[in-house]
């Protein structure tokens, strides 16, 4: 199952207040607990029961999350076993008599939450807005769920083909496909070479008494670590933590050995796929050894190095010769042996045959030798500061944390920044020639030689060296806790007008603590009428996206060398007549990364090799777009009854119209774009984060001084219009996963006085995973993995629309399309209840002061607010009206508008398995 990405973009309306700043990182252990070490603000205690505890508490943000981690994955699976423990992690959800319905009560009270299986982990993690309450549930759920999971043939049964539908979600994909059927070559004997997903004759015969042997054998607290990451009290959560965990017995049983070791590769082994579709790949697979070995660190970085885009070997062998559209390449970090990846996406007509043997020839002869000391400096530095984002943000370091108790040793994630700075280049390319052998490679032909080299058998790991050099008793840096209530924010938050020679900027400056220094800074820069913007195509959004491929002196490398030395991030999107300037950075850089940022939006160079580049990677991606299920339902509904003409900036184009005018752009279009239309004028900017407003004025009057003044600008209308209901069976051959769209437009704006309740109506319908269609079509029918529906109405006109969405096997087309319509027919017929109601509006309260703990969403609320002369002030009258809101104005709002004769639906499948 993937993380839980709840779609709240419209419904995050801000609250919650302060939460308490707790004077140390460390804890008194309650009885019971035993404390171990501490290492830089991350404690760990072990229950007597072998639980093991981590604690990294972090008060920066009002937010909390746990992960529960088991040592089992789809290594610890036997013969006729496969896809096991996936089957546990979707059926632990499924409830206990004490909890029934564990993701229905996650999405009222407000978690993120969800599970994933991986070869050597089950892990179970939900985020949350800081709340004692709601991690005392949720510590009393994990604890339950250890013992008391159902796991019974009823649950089985409805959840068989949810996780079908999840198989085929990867059965789509042929990168997927090939990745699987590399790796099953690659390994003869160890379980690493089986999908986690498990064999779909296994999943489906699974025996319901073995599985529940599986889940009392590994679903213990000896093989457990349980991390609580965030802003929580730790003595506290100790407490509770021995409440609900101490009573549980330590395990009698003794877990299996594994004794299934890989044997050293002997030659070279090759895998073909043929399907429908698509463009062709092609990847080289090589054993590595174990992550906490020093070789595979070596190894790993090498391999980011050889693959790096576009200064790597890979890169500059395939792409620029104009066989590849990207190359990639990563070291896939397990607890025992495990490999690298290394891939090419093929352009259309490249000889795949050629393309392979370039790869190989770049990765195990020529490509080495050309690994130099600037190569590793870019890579371990862009490496050391991705770290340090994920140790600064507590649900990314919770994440990192329990990925290092999967390979071994939670503190393997300290450790590893040691090994990497402890690299030497000549380290680096030792390793890579001793891998990188024909012999060691899933890809190519088996030729016999007189006189073999083969791969080293894989080293032992040894942690005792690195395990010695950690500084234990260490603490986080301590950073302020900050109010979050939307009346708060507008207080915190410095509104004014820049007025300049050449035009205004509005900002909207929020200066606050943060792990790290960290700043956002959006930039929205706007010019244009929609009928300047006629017949422009794709050149607004082309020319956005060059201006990191070069500008006055700077090549695409120096320009992402520059931000890795600066740990920053810099995104330019163009959207309509709207460029949209993101970045990410420090106290410390944000000064010279805004006049970077500057530097690139005023001259750039849009080098002829990198439009070439684009223009390959977009005939890629629309050939593959092209064949894809849910790309055919969203175009054919955006296409239907549209009354724009080809040449307006709000008409969608099919693909064959994208290919052809992807293939007629020149340089001369895009400099005329930017010549035209970028410039001062209308600028609006918003920053959250550690930062010094009166530097950050400064460096707009620096960037935008002198600038030519760009086009006035006029918002693009989106008016509403009529669009007669039809429903769309597209073919989709060779797919076993469909896509189920229906759209409903509505004549609505967010200032009608129904909005509030409207909205709620939707999440109640559909908007998480206790509504009426994840209950009805995903728990009880198990006919989709994803299923839901969103709303929306415009700041600006009435205009909006309801949309409902859904996944399934093709063979499930037409049961899903019925299921879907009794939903609808249900909810408009019995409505919601006041408990509902009152229930939805605590859920969604809890999910806005969740999205809210997040800088970078005030950012970008921030810039919104500026554009409709809102303030969260806003939010905080949204929230007041959905507080007030009765089951009588929910149900009426959803009548007035939810009328399923008027839908539109789309339906892509493979018709040889929907009928």
């Amino acid at each position: 199952m993937n993380r839980l990405k709840t779609c709240l973009a419209l419904l995050i309306l801000a609250l919650t207040g302060l939460m308490p700043v707790y004077a140390s990182n460390t804890a008194a252990p309650a009885d019971g607990i035993q404390p171990i070490v501490t290492i830089q603000g991350v404690s760990e205690y072990r229950l007597d029961n072998g639980l093991t505890i981590l604690l990294a508490p972090d008060p920066s943000r009002a937010q909390t999350t746990v992960n529960m981690s088991y040592r089992v994955g789809s290594r610890n699976e036997g013969a006729g076993e496969t896809g096991m423990a996936h089957l546990l992690e979707h059926l632990l959800f499924r409830g206990s008599p004490q909890f029934p319905d564990a993701m229905a009560e996650f999405s009222r009270r407000g978690l993120a939450a969800n599970g994933s299986t991986t070869t050597d982990l089950t892990n179970y993690y939900a985020t949350f807005a800081s709340d004692p309450e709601t991690l005392q549930w949720y510590l009393s759920w994990q604890a339950d769920a250890m013992l008391n999971a159902s796991i019974s043939r009823q649950d089985l049964d409805a959840e068989m083909p949810v996780v079908r539908n999840e198989m085929e979600h990867g059965e789509n994909s042929p990168f997927s496909i090939l990745m699987q059927q590399t790796n099953a070559a690659a390994y003869l004997w160890h379980p690493y070479g089986r999908s986690v997903i498990g064999a779909r004759s296994d999943v489906e015969n699974v025996d319901i008494t073995q599985l529940r042997a599986f889940y009392h054998q590994y679903y213990q607290p000896d093989n457990a670590v349980l991390i609580v990451a965030g802003q929580f009290d730790p003595a506290q959560a100790l407490q509770w933590i021995t409440q609900s965990f101490g009573t549980i017995a330590a395990p009698k049983r003794i877990l299996p050995p594994e004794y299934t070791t890989e044997p050293v590769q002997q030659g070279a082994r090759a895998v073909t796929l043929e399907r429908i579709g698509g463009s062709p790949i092609a990847i080289v697979q090589y054993h590595l050894p174990a992550s906490a070995s020093d070789t595979f660190t070596a190894l790993s970085m090498g391999t980011a190095m050889l693959a790096d885009s576009p200064a790597g070997p890979l890169y500059q062998d395939l792409v620029q010769s104009g066989q590849a559209s990207q190359v990639f390449g990563f070291a896939r970090a397990l607890q025992q042996p495990g490999y690298a990846v290394f891939g090419a996406q093929l352009q259309p007509g490249a000889d795949p045959q050629a393309a392979l043997r370039a790869l190989e020839t770049a990765l195990e002869t020529s490509g080495i030798p050309l690994l130099d000391q600037a190569a590793l400096e870019r890579n371990r530095t862009a490496w050391l500061n991705q770290w340090q984002k994920v140790y600064d943000h507590s649900a990314s370091l919770a994440d990192a944390l329990s990925d290092a108790v999967s390979r071994g040793d939670w503190r393997l994630f300290f450790i590893e920044p040691m090994q990497v700075r402890a690299l030497t280049l000549d380290t680096i390319r030792q390793a890579l020639t001793t891998w990188l052998l024909p012999t060691n490679r899933t890809s190519g032909l088996y030729l016999p030689t007189s006189d073999p080299v083969y791969a080293p058998a894989a080293p032992t790991a040894d942690l005792a060296p690195w395990i010695a050099q950690l500084e234990t008793g260490t603490t986080r840096p301590a950073t302020t806790a900050f109010d979050t209530d939307p009346l708060a924010l507008d207080s915190a938050t410095q509104r004014s007008v820049l007025n300049l020679p050449n035009g205004q900027v509005a900002m909207a400056l929020l200066p606050k603590p943060t792990p790290g220094d960290q700043v956002f800074v959006n930039i929205s820069l706007r010019a244009g009428t929609v009928q300047q913007m006629q017949g422009l195509g794709l050149v607004p959004d082309i020319t956005a996206s060059m201006l990191l491929r070069g500008a006055q002196g700077l090549t695409r490398q120096q320009i992402e060398d520059r931000l890795t030395e600066l740990d920053s991030g810099l995104t330019f999107g163009s959207a309509g007549n709207t460029l949209t300037v993101s970045m990410r950075s420090s106290r410390q850089h944000l000064p010279t990364l805004m006049e970077l940022a500057f530097t690139l939006l005023r001259h750039p160079s849009f080098p002829e090799s990198e439009l070439q580049e684009i223009q390959r990677s977009l005939e890629t991606n629309i050939e593959n777009q092209a064949v894809s299920p849910a790309w055919l339902v969203q175009n054919t509904l955006q296409r239907h009854d549209q009354p724009w003409q080809p040449d307006d900036v709000r008409y969608t184009p099919t693909a064959q119209e994208l290919s052809a005018h992807a293939k007629t752009l020149t340089r001369d279009q895009l400099q005329a774009f930017h010549h035209q239309f970028y410039g001062a004028g209308d600028l609006l900017v918003s920053a959250v984060g550690d930062f010094d407003p009166q530097a950050l004025t400064d460096s707009l009057r620096q960037g935008l001084a002198g600038w030519q003044q760009a086009p006035a600008y006029q918002r693009i209308p989106d008016p509403w219009y009529a669009v007669t209901p039809d429903v769309f069976h597209i073919p989709a051959p060779g797919k076993a996963n469909a896509n189920y769209l229906a759209v409903l437009p509505l004549k609505l704006q967010d200032t009608d006085p129904r909005w509030p309740a409207l909205a709620l109506a939707n999440y109640l319908l559909g908007g998480s995973q206790d509504s009426r269609l994840w209950q009805a079509i995903r728990v009880q029918g198990g006919l989709s993995y994803t299923v839901g529906s969103r709303v929306q109405a415009s700041a600006w006109e009435p205009s909006g629309g309801w949309s409902l969405f859904a996944t399934m096997a093709s063979q499930n087309a037409a049961p899903l399309q019925t299921a879907m319509q009794q939903a609808l027919a249900d909810a408009l017929k019995t409505g919601f209840t006041q408990a509902e109601v009152d229930q939805g509006v605590k859920s969604l309260l809890n999910y806005m002061k969740l999205g809210r703990s997040s800088d970078s969403w005030l950012a970008n609320q921030w810039l919104d607010y500026l554009d409709t002369e809102r303030s969260f002030a806003w939010q905080q009258a949204t929230i007041t009206r959905l507080q007030a809101l009765s089951a009588d104005e929910v149900n009426q709002a959803m009548r007035d508008f939810l009328t399923p004769d008027q839908l539109s639906i789309a339906i892509a499948a493979d018709t040889a398995l929907s009928h």
